[in-house]
């Protein structure tokens, strides 16, 4: 029996979308203007005065607040969801002088958010809107109105919100990134705010609390044969070894890739010394630097083993890729 090729009936489909859902995104950066400055500034003002966001929409405009929010929050802009039914049943009360109001809302006349604008004006607040029709109500009672019109939605009727609430949350995502760079946020505060997981271990943990020391991280004189350079390897259960001059200094870096290497071109490679084989001049870092350095160098370079110095530049660890799942650094 011959088994039928099926046609692939949905992938066409899927890359429609991502083409519709990017050009909204091209549409709306396109139009980006001083309006978003001032969305900028304003939030600026607000945490200056130890303010705070309040994050309010409807229906999936309202779950892309609650992301909004989360992001600026966790990246030192304090944001709290606000609830638009719950708003005038008492929830108002987390409202304060001074805050600013980001209210979500493609039409801009979503009746739960529109009834609500006449409570806010009671407070002493600025409105950011994100809207695609600024002259909306919402846009006429904002004081700074973000246009996220789309040409079109991904959906095949242009009825269910896909593009466009694409488009809110990239904007919101500009408006976090932007805010967390003109603040002056730092790599050690996002830590702060994220003491679990993979990225704040990384950020908080430092490379001498994670490298190989001791017997783990093998290292021979420049003079030392390859063959024997092998042993120590192998007994460290590594696949590199640190190189040193004779000041104990790092020359140069040995692993079982440059081996393999040598290998092909010189059959007698196991009798020459580390100095004619070895890399010089490799990469590493300071025993004092954090976890987050050497996770990009190992992305940047694409290596497996990164030598540790200290100081005065002799190597006091290694790290080793295979080590940092373990640790939960990955």
């Amino acid at each position: 029996m011959t088994g039928k090729v099926l046609k692939p009936l949905h992938l066409g489909r899927a890359r429609e979308v991502f083409e519709i859902e990017v050009a909204a995104l091209q549409y709306v950066r396109k139009h980006l203007d001083g309006t978003f400055d001032a969305a900028v500034e304003t939030i600026l003002e607000a945490m200056a005065q130890e303010r705070k966001i309040i994050v309010v929409g409807i229906g999936k405009s309202g779950n892309v607040g609650q992301k909004i929010a989360a992001t600026l929050t966790s990246t030192g802009t304090p944001a709290v969801v606000l609830n638009s039914v719950d708003a005038l049943h008492g929830d108002l009360g987390v409202v304060r002088d001074g805050d600013v109001l980001l209210a979500l809302s493609y039409s801009g006349e979503s009746e739960e958010l529109v009834n609500l604008l006449p409570a806010f004006r009671r407070f002493t607040i600025k409105i950011i809107s994100m809207t695609a029709a600024p002259t909306s109500s919402l846009g006429r009672h904002s004081d700074v109105v973000l246009n996220v019109k789309v040409p079109r939605e991904a959906c095949p009727f242009n009825l269910a919100p896909t593009a466009s609430t694409t488009a809110m949350l990239v904007l919101g995502d500009a408006l976090a990134m932007a805010t967390l760079q003109a603040r002056g946020f730092k790599e050690a505060d996002f830590a702060r705010h994220h003491p679990a997981g993979a990225i704040g271990r990384a950020l908080l943990v430092h490379i001498r609390d994670i490298m190989r020391t001791g017997n783990r991280n093998p290292v021979a004189p420049q003079t030392l044969a390859v063959k024997d350079a092998l042993l120590i390897m192998t007994q460290a259960k590594s696949g590199c070894l640190s190189v040193v001059d004779g000041k104990g200094r790092l020359a140069g870096v040995f692993t079982d890739g440059d081996l393999r290497r040598r290998m092909a071109d010189d059959v007698n490679v196991l009798h020459q010394t580390l100095a004619t084989v070895m890399t010089r001049n490799p990469v590493c870092i300071q025993q004092d630097a954090l976890a987050i350095e050497a996770l990009k160098i190992f992305n940047q370079r694409n290596i497996d083993d990164l030598v540790v110095v200290n100081a005065r530049r002799e190597p006091v660890g290694i790290v080793d890729t295979q080590d940092l799942p373990k640790l939960k650094l990955m």
